[in-house]
């Protein structure tokens, strides 16, 4: 079954006080207990409003990079028009709904090259939110380091990557819902083209050069969520150097979640993103 996604710099290197390892080359996969206050502080959820609900309701993760700007997936950021008044960020949240306090997103830009029929598998599966006010910093909140596009990630390198697991705003609300954690290797885009290509469902996907995989045998990034961090221990500092972008669920095969590769957009990301001390 296809699980897409989309319903399932000196501002950056160097600007985030260094958080306490949580255990990188340890076989511990997913955290089922609640993620402590201010282990990832650039974590956000991106809201849409539901009607039926009343409310607004988690669609994707997302990354804060500067106070006032968050990195998540063009796919999280609708196929047509882009609408910034459609949008909310909830940041600094453990628990999903708990006490919500949502900042109005004041321009949406996604990449030019976002090809919106292929959703994420067509690459260039990458946008930023500016918000309306700067949010944070605090203990619980505060951006992201992102990886410069020099930086070469070797097969077997251990990440992590966060999110509430849920599968957007069509699906209801679970209060009090806690942000999870999975330690994911990094897979090779050889083997991982070679893993797709092998008994595919959906055929054809390719992954591409802006593209980076990441999960183990039985145990994938679905703890996560479209448009949510993939963050790497790097020189004494956590550096996101992917987006959650789409991938494939399987009872037969284990497919590693696909990413959008980080240090491809660098250049894209400093265009927009003002520098932050």
């Amino acid at each position: 079954m296809l699980w897409l996604l989309f319903l399932t710099l000196p501002c950056l290197v160097g600007s985030v006080p260094v958080i306490p390892d949580p255990g990188l080359g340890t076989e511990g996969v997913v955290s089922e207990r609640d993620v402590p206050a201010g282990k990832w502080p650039w974590q956000v959820s991106l809201r849409v409003f539901n009607k039926e609900h009343d409310q607004w309701l988690h669609e994707c993760g997302g990354s804060l990079l500067h106070p006032q700007w968050v990195l998540t997936a063009a796919h999280c950021v609708g196929l047509g028009v882009l609408e910034p008044h459609k949008y909310r960020v909830q940041a600094g949240q453990l628990r999903l709904y708990d006490h919500d306090h949502l900042h109005k997103v004041a321009e949406v830009i996604r990449h030019p090259n976002y090809n919106v029929s292929r959703s994420g598998s067509g690459g260039a599966d990458i946008a930023l939110l500016r918000l309306e006010a700067p949010v944070g910093p605090s203990e619980r909140v505060r951006p992201v380091s992102f990886a410069p596009d020099s930086l070469v990630l070797s097969p077997g390198t251990l990440c992590w990557v966060t999110g509430w697991g849920t599968f957007g705003a069509q699906a209801p609300p679970a209060p009090a819902r806690p942000l999870q954690e999975a330690e994911v290797p990094i897979v090779e885009n050889r083997v991982c083209q070679k893993i797709y290509s092998q008994g595919s469902p959906a055929g054809g996907h390719v992954i591409k050069e802006d593209m980076l995989c990441a999960g183990r045998r039985g145990r994938g990034s679905r703890q996560g969520d479209a448009g949510g961090p993939l963050v790497c221990y790097w020189l004494d500092m956590w550096i996101q150097v992917g987006v959650l972008s789409w991938g494939l669920a399987s009872g037969h095969v284990d497919y590693p979640a696909v990413y959008t590769r980080v240090m491809t957009y660098s250049s894209w990301i400093y265009q927009h993103v003002p520098l932050w001390p």
